[in-house]
């Protein structure tokens, strides 16, 4: 192998990037920026890289040494500890390595084994050298394998360079691909080797490389966009350019993910065939319950299926009327809430990860995930219908907008209240699945918002006190149903009688698969009803995003919102920033509330919806909202021996409490019997000819409305 080989080091004390070849000492200079451009030789690399652990140990400095030869990424404790035997080792043929979205310093390297290591490079540049340097080494030896046990028609790579090369922007032969600069031949002529043993079957070979090409095609593109001279025209920093990097990078990823996953398939099942060892993480033994579209009633019934001769001790499923009149809640029975969940550990999210890349392997790109049923180890505690409930709990904000002096000032009071209500709904910042609702399902819940003009500036225990009598404060009633399960709609309401306002707002979930992400969006609509002022705010909802599903999930908010009020001629544009490909801030929000006849912005809003929001106002006035710092109403809830058999908490409660002991199969089997008694009924339905009765709402055009909201009550209406 010609050329110098490079080695990267970080000193912690500085967290400065040196790099510099091995014959030269740290002293004799810094490598100048040419030293961060591709290129296709294989280098050993070393430095220090911080490795997330887990989430009690969090990211931790260790050094780490690209081994090229043996194909090895290794990690020590510390620098001085290299000469002994490594801390850790991953294999890199058929790897695959990931830049992460979640910010431009991160990445992953998954090996074939499943075992995972994400790490942080102290910028973006150092984390593409070492990116690309893997990916070399990882296609390298990746070939290679493949090579041992050739395939079953002739392949040659040439070492000869085709075509003058000039134009960084030129399209690149085949022969000018990474595997080239190795000059690796291979030549079947013998049919000794059945097509069997070939780690790498033919179709694989075939699309890597076009992958190759790809590549290589992608890197020319780079270096022709870095390449522009940086003039007043077309730069190397013109937004469409960018943009352009940035999808080509997504792009490539992603392909690079598919093809791993069809790799290790096709592995696992040449080595099941050839009677070796099968490795158990690429041939994951997967629930009934994750078999989409299949019934698995008939295999518990018989005794059959994977939890014969371990059968779960289940309680019988309590017969229900799902459609049925309406119940009427005793405040008097609601207890402070004492549900203290937080989805703050990984657990079986870990563990499970071959179950996660199995059921990735089998969706596509901008799938509907609404019929997908997802494994029950990524739920979080609680049924999406309290989610909504939890977007309520800072009450003590929601009543005081009817308090405004003007409609100018009413306005920008909900939209302080908006942008703070997604923080406190997510329970913990790992990102899981809330259970979906089965049709019928309902949740009741209030609040006690102190009457104290100061209750606002009290700790969230002083601001619920469950003794405060009717006098002391106001009560504000929450109710969700889910109306609708093909398609998946929710309706929600909530009402502060004593304020002579409230909320209804119905929400259709619409889930896609984006390749390392979920993507859910809220179509639906909202409308806040002031009847004191005889005003209405309607108002939409933004899209979620879960994040690198793969490692550590984490949810963000994208999407334009629009709340309007007809009668004051008020509006507000509310923009949840999804973080960009390169470089950018988190969660980042920015509103404009406006007057639409005159057009004129009278407050402006910028910050993170899950931090800090900065109001700005045309008197040159700013107010700071720090959002962890808000105090948290407790929702009252009445006990589960006192809820109706659809409420949710009573409904899933059997899940939660496996959930709570981590017993993921007794999870699941309880989720199973409830989903598969709501496909029996339904199944009822349609042979009987009987339609579906809502309980709380009523369908009004293409909405779902409270069926005795405030605003149709003659003693409420001005």
């Amino acid at each position: 192998m010609q050329g110098e080989t490079t080695t990267i080091r970080i000193t912690e004390n500085e967290g400065k990037l040196d790099v510099y070849p091995q014959n030269r000492t740290p002293s004799s200079g810094r490598a100048s920026a040419k030293s961060w451009q591709y290129s296709d030789h294989m280098e050993n690399i070393d430095g220090y890289l911080m490795k997330y652990t887990n989430l009690v140990t969090g990211w931790q400095y260790r050094f780490f040494v690209l081994n090229n030869e043996a194909g090895l990424l290794e990690y020590f404790v510390n620098e001085q500890s290299r000469p002994q035997k490594p801390r850790g080792m991953l294999p890199l043929a058929g790897a695959v390595i990931s830049p992460s979205d979640e910010d431009s310093h991160t990445f992953t390297v998954n090996a074939i084994s499943g075992e995972q290591y994400k790490l942080r490079a102290s910028d973006a540049k150092e984390r593409q050298h070492w990116v690309s340097r893997l990916q070399i080494c990882t296609q390298h030896h990746t070939e290679a394998m493949g090579k041992s046990q050739p395939p079953s028609k002739s392949r040659s790579y040439s070492t000869a360079s085709q075509g003058s090369g000039s134009s960084p922007m030129s399209m690149r032969r085949p022969s000018q691909n990474p595997a080239s600069m190795f000059g690796w031949s291979q030549v079947r002529g013998s049919s000794a080797y059945s097509s069997k043993r070939s780690l790498l079957p033919d179709h694989l070979m075939d699309a890597r490389e076009m992958m190759s090409q790809a590549q290589g095609q992608h890197k020319d593109l780079i270096q022709g966009i870095e390449g522009l001279p940086a003039t007043p025209g077309l730069s190397p920093l013109d937004q469409d350019l960018l943009m352009l990097k940035a999808t080509s990078m997504a792009t490539m990823n992603c392909l690079n993910e598919c093809l791993h996953i069809l790799h290790l398939q096709q592995m696992a099942r040449q080595r099941s065939s050839l009677g070796g060892p099968t490795i158990e993480w690429l041939e994951p033994k997967l629930p009934d319950i994750l078999k989409n579209g299949s019934s698995s009633l008939g295999s518990f019934a018989t005794g059959e299926g994977p939890l014969e001769g371990n059968r779960l001790e289940l309680s019988s499923p309590e017969s229900c009327n799902f459609s049925g009149e309406q119940e009427d809640i005793d405040a008097e029975d609601e207890l402070e809430d004492s549900f203290t969940d937080k989805e703050e550990d990984l657990g079986a999210v870990e563990e499970e990860r071959s179950v996660i890349l199995h059921l990735l392997s089998q969706l596509k790109l901008g799938m509907d995930l609404t019929r997908v049923v997802l494994p029950t180890f990524i739920l979080e505690k609680r049924s999406l219908l309290e989610m909504y409930a939890d977007f309520m709990s800072h009450p003590d904000l929601f009543v005081t907008i009817t308090d405004g002096s003007s409609p100018e000032d009413r306005m920008v009071r909900f939209v302080e209240y908006y942008l703070t209500s997604f923080h406190e709904g997510r329970k913990g910042a790992i990102a899981k699945k809330p259970y979906n609702p089965i049709i019928g399902e309902t949740f009741h819940c209030s609040w006690k918002v102190p009457k104290r003009p100061d209750a606002s500036n009290e700790p969230s225990q002083g601001s619920s006190d469950p003794t405060a009598s009717s006098q002391d404060s106001y009560q504000v009633r929450f109710v969700a149903e889910q109306v609708s399960h093909h398609p998946p709609v929710s309706g929600f309401y909530a009402e502060c009688q004593e304020r002579r306002m409230c909320v209804n707002t119905h929400v259709w979930t619409k889930s896609k698969f984006m390749g390392m992400s979920i993507g859910v969006s809220m179509v639906g609509e909202g409308c806040l009803y002031l009847l004191e002022h005889d005003e209405e705010y309607t108002f939409t909802l933004p899209c979620a995003y879960a994040r690198s599903i793969l490692t550590v999930p984490w949810v963000e908010l994208g999407g334009k919102v629009t709340i309007n009020c007809a009668k004051s001629g008020y509006s507000a544009v509310i923009t949840f920033q999804t973080k960009p490909f390169y470089g950018g801030k988190l969660h980042k929000v920015t509103a404009e509330v406006k007057h639409n006849s005159t057009n004129a912005v009278v407050c402006r809003v910028q910050g993170e919806w899950n931090g800090v929001l900065e109001f700005s106002f045309t008197n040159g006035e700013t107010r700071m909202v720090d959002v962890t710092r808000l105090p948290v109403t407790k929702k009252h809830v009445r006990p589960i021996e006192k809820q109706g058999p659809t409420e949710s908490r009573r409904l899933w409660q059997h899940v939660t409490e496996a959930l709570r002991q981590k017993d993921i199969e007794k999870a699941t089997e309880h989720k199973r019997v409830l989903e598969e008694r709501q496909r029996t009924e339904e199944r009822h339905r349609v042979e009987t000819e009987t339609p579906w009765r809502t309980r709380y709402f009523d369908r009004e055009g293409e909405g779902w409305v409270y069926h005795k909201p405030l605003w149709k009550n003659s003693t409420f209406k001005s």
